[in-house]
């Protein structure tokens, strides 16, 4: 999963960077409105965390710019000021969660996991596929009760054809979810994971859809 900080104090966005790389997310960040906004309009994100008090281009413009250019992904603001007339201003903008200054970071991480889940229509923190369970917040793979030994890469892919079973997806999406910004989308790289998860999770469970991408089944 992709996530956007966009936070001005960098103290703060690197520990928020760690959180969330710590949940299994990737990150990109911007310490400014105006880099935030064009990352956001111009990249795919599972969900973005963004500071109202910005420099240049003021958080609520920001989010206002994105659905104004049809960006729906789950944002979730983060705001000093614990005004009602704050974050009713947010969610008019196009918020779907807020955070008020100090925070837990475990509990930015939860509710951004949240809007994650979601998103994808799924209510509960645990995912069940089959013989396969996600636990998002823990960020735990398991089958048939078993937690399962994978690599980052292998978590960030086999979590994401989770959140996204029965349904086709293609290798240019799974490489938009899980590369940051400045990587290189190695499409033979997903290639080959994948082969490496079927391996470890069973043969039938992930379906190649030659030209179309992959499907993950709750049943082989």
């Amino acid at each position: 999963m992709r996530c956007l900080i966009v936070e001005d104090d960098p103290t703060l966005s690197g520990q928020l960077v760690r959180a969330m790389e710590d949940a299994g997310f990737v990150t990109d960040c911007a310490s400014d409105g105006d880099q935030g906004e064009y990352l956001g309009a111009t990249e795919t994100y599972d969900v973005a965390v963004l500071d109202l008090g910005l420099p240049g281009m003021p958080g609520i413009a920001v989010l206002e710019s994105w659905r104004a250019a049809g960006v729906a992904m789950p944002v979730l603001i983060l705001t000093a000021r614990g005004e009602w007339a704050d974050k009713v201003a947010g969610f008019r903008a196009g918020a779907d969660d807020y955070a008020v200054k100090p925070f837990r970071l475990e509990e930015v991480v939860i509710r951004a996991q949240t809007l994650v889940r979601r998103a994808a229509g799924h209510a509960q923190p645990v995912i069940k596929a089959g013989a396969l369970k996600l636990d998002s917040q823990l960020s735990i793979i398991t089958r048939d009760g078993l937690a399962l030994k994978l690599t980052a890469f292998e978590q960030r892919i086999l979590a994401y054809l989770i959140h996204h079973k029965n349904r086709v997806v293609s290798r240019s999406e799974l490489a938009e979810h899980l590369y940051d910004a400045n990587a290189d989308r190695d499409f033979k790289s997903i290639e080959v994971v994948i082969g490496r998860l079927r391996k470890k999770i069973g043969e039938g469970v992930i379906e190649t859809r030659r030209g179309e991408g992959y499907v993950l089944r709750d049943a082989p």
